[in-house]
């Protein structure tokens, strides 16, 4: 099995980009640790605090954050950073070749009850004429991701990492403290039978995902023809893991929930760098009406609906929005 160093270089993978991958994967080793010691290290619960989203953050939700944002502004290659965390960019190096966008423990309401969370991010090129403090260097469509990521903190430790190059999967050998090569190439089946959206939401859709998700739950009789599982984690790294091991379709759609968050997952720093990481897997990402690494971000914390996975069943998704 290969460490990482060698494999990105083998696909030509800048060397600085290559060392701010190390760094970034150093924090998640120690998040890593501090998640597996759970209750013994008394980092579970909630804190009185909430983020720029309004959501209640976990004591790890804020360890995380500061052991990322540490770590990336020391490396000296990222002109700034920004986080789910963070209510504004943060300036780094004003001569930084990177800037990094990322959610430090996405599903930390799992985590008090030993599910799966994880850390996701994603690496842009930075602007030269625009300053460090500038939040506008950000809003760059996804498919100008240099790199893009998770590390899901489950039974093993795993990483799936993109540079443009397929999508590779890494697990943690805690023998020595890194990544190893476990998958060469992640692949997509085209075609699936299972399907990933909280139907508690249901009543809340628009039109045309509450007649796909009837169609699939008619199975065999309906008028897809077949029989349909539905798997939910709660956490958007566990579910997409799983896309990527198995194929699937996972859907976070538009809603009526809340008037003023129409659309629940964020653009930067997790819809893009997820799309990013399934297309190269061979699958396919939509809001239902668009191809979601074509958007120019308007905003870094930016929401938008989100339909992934297996090519033929998330075509299928976006057709019943086009009707």
């Amino acid at each position: 099995m290969r460490r990482i160093s060698p494999v990105l270089q083998q696909d030509g993978v800048d060397s600085d980009l290559i060392s701010l991958l190390k760094t970034i994967l150093a924090a998640c080793r120690e998040i890593s640790f501090r998640v597996s010691q759970g209750e013994l290290a008394g980092v579970l619960g909630s804190t009185l605090a909430e983020n720029i989203q309004g959501e209640t953050q976990k004591k790890l939700d804020i360890i995380a954050n500061e052991l990322l944002k540490e770590v990336i502004l020391e490396t000296g290659v990222v002109k700034a950073i920004s986080s789910e965390e963070e209510d504004d960019t943060v300036a780094g190096n004003p001569n930084g070749k990177y800037l990094v966008t990322f959610d430090p423990l996405d599903g930390s309401s799992n985590t008090d009850i030993n599910s799966l969370i994880g850390t996701i991010f994603s690496i842009l090129p930075a602007k030269p004429d625009l300053a460090a403090e500038d939040a506008a260097q950000f809003l760059q469509p996804g498919s100008a991701q240099l790199a893009a990521g998770y590390v899901l903190y489950g039974p093993s430790t795993m990483l799936a990492l993109t540079t443009g190059k397929g999508t590779r999967i890494y697990t943690l050998d805690k023998t020595y403290g890194g990544f190893l090569l476990t998958e060469e190439q992640a692949a997509i089946p085209k075609y699936t039978a299972e399907f990933a959206i909280n139907m508690s939401n249901q009543r809340y859709w628009q039109p045309a995902m509450q007649a796909y998700i009837d169609d699939l739950l008619k199975g065999k009789e309906g008028p897809r023809g077949k029989n349909y599982n539905m798997r939910w984690i709660a956490a958007m790294v566990g579910d997409v893991h799983r896309v990527l091991c198995r194929g699937g379709i996972f859907a976070y759609p538009r809603d009526t929930k809340d008037a003023s968050k129409p659309d629940k997952l964020r653009l930067m720093y997790e819809a893009n760098p997820m799309s990013f990481l399934v297309e190269q897997a061979g699958g396919v990402s939509s809001t239902g009406y668009e191809r979601i690494m074509d958007i120019v971000p308007s905003d870094i914390h930016q929401r938008v609906a989100v339909i992934l996975g297996s090519k033929h069943e998330v075509e299928s998704c976006v057709a019943y929005h086009q009707r």
